[in-house]
């Protein structure tokens, strides 16, 4: 979970361990990547375009994708809107504001969904 917002992460990281998945929260890029080093069973990655530092949550999305391409993705945001071909191929855009029920259903689908 990468959002610079720490209200916004707070109640997505809780809302998804209400239902039983474990949520590493992360504030930036450089943050997000040094969690995804430390737990390499990460299997999901729910990031914000919009965050301070050298990298907005899409370039984060395609270099975790190419590192890690076990890892799925879901970019959100609330100030631009991203093409699916703007996204790895693994990638789904969540528009802000999205309740947290829409949320846990994507994170579900895409943690439990077929595997290649």
């Amino acid at each position: 979970m990468v959002e610079d917002e720490p209200l916004v992460r707070m109640v997505a990281a809780d809302a998804l361990s209400e239902c039983g998945i474990m949520a590493w929260e992360a504030a930036d890029a450089d943050e997000a990547l040094e969690v995804l080093d430390r737990h390499p069973r990460i299997g999901l990655l729910f990031t914000d375009v919009d965050m301070p530092g050298a990298k907005d949550g899409l370039e984060l999305a395609h270099e975790v994708s190419n590192a890690r391409p076990d890892v799925e993705l879901i970019v959100t945001s609330g100030a631009v809107s991203v093409a699916d071909e703007a996204l790895p191929d693994n990638g789904t855009f969540l528009p802000k504001p999205y309740p947290t029920h829409r949320l846990i259903d994507l994170v579900v689908r895409k943690l439990d969904g077929p595997k290649e």
